[in-house]
């Protein structure tokens, strides 16, 4: 199905997000979806592979899965082109962790690279930077990253409508669905509604259970229910240390606190 293809009789989907190579994240999240029956589709919003100890393996599971539809998320970009994000120099203090800051980054997404095949390197670097849907009955949708303008920017439950109404106008859309800032949001800014599913792997609202999304659509409507699962935590970190992953405190902290630094 190509971008602008109306999904045929499907109704309902599954949103994920912001993965970053936690297996055991994605398979509870996984089970957890068999549970409330099989989706028509599944709607993968990027950040896939980087960051967990597991990059080979969670790609490949979510090739696996069936009607599925991927886009390129900042991570996976930083993957195929291999240019890492900048390290922000905010303060004096700042500067001073910078080369740290440098070193940790350029090792965790080498370290990444070095677990992908070809085959995984070509994937990434094909991924389209969006999705543009029409659903039967309801209208357009689009699924970006992080905003329709760009990969790296942060519309959080809490940025005011202002700030993000500008962005919307003349959009073709009466669905944004988007994720990167790792915190699930359902909300309507002037004529489109806004959801975001959360993150799988890496969840950063204080609650480190993963984040989904399933969505159903009827009667001209979308209805909504953000979801969390339990994992086993403990599993992530202790391969985080058993393979010397080079960003295992970074990685390992973020999966702990479920919060940024």
């Amino acid at each position: 199905m190509t971008d602008g293809e109306s999904p045929s009789s499907a109704q309902s989907a599954v949103l994920l997000s912001d993965i970053h190579g936690n297996l055991p994240a994605l398979e509870a999240v996984l089970a957890d979806v068999e549970a409330h029956g099989s989706p028509d589709t599944y709607w993968v919003l990027g950040d896939l592979v980087a960051f967990c100890p597991w990059p080979a393996e969670t790609l490949a599971r979510l090739r696996a899965l069936p009607n599925v539809r991927f886009l390129r998320g900042n991570t996976d970009r930083y993957l195929a082109t291999a240019q890492p994000p900048p390290v922000p120099i905010r303060s004096a203090e700042d500067w001073g962790r910078a080369s740290q800051g440098m070193a940790i980054r350029c090792a965790n997404f080498r370290w990444t690279v070095e677990h992908l095949s070809y085959d995984d390197y070509l994937f990434l670097r094909d991924l389209p930077p969006r999705l543009e849907m029409e659903v039967p009955d309801y209208g357009p949708v689009l699924a970006v990253h992080a905003t329709p303008f760009d990969d790296e920017t942060n519309w959080l439950p809490d940025t005011p409508d202002e700030d993000i109404r500008p962005h919307l106008e003349g959009l073709d859309a009466r669905l944004l669905l988007f994720g990167h800032t790792h915190r699930q949001m359902d909300r309507v800014v002037g004529h489109v509604r806004l959801v975001n599913p959360g993150s799988v792997g890496i969840p950063l609202d204080g609650d480190p259970r993963p984040a989904y999304a399933r969505l159903e659509f009827a009667d001209g409507e979308c209805t909504v229910t953000l979801c969390r699962v339990e994992y086993d935590r403990e599993a992530v970190l202790a391969e985080l240390e058993r393979v010397n992953h080079p960003a295992r405190e970074w990685v390992g902290g973020l999966i702990r606190r479920a919060a940024p630094e």
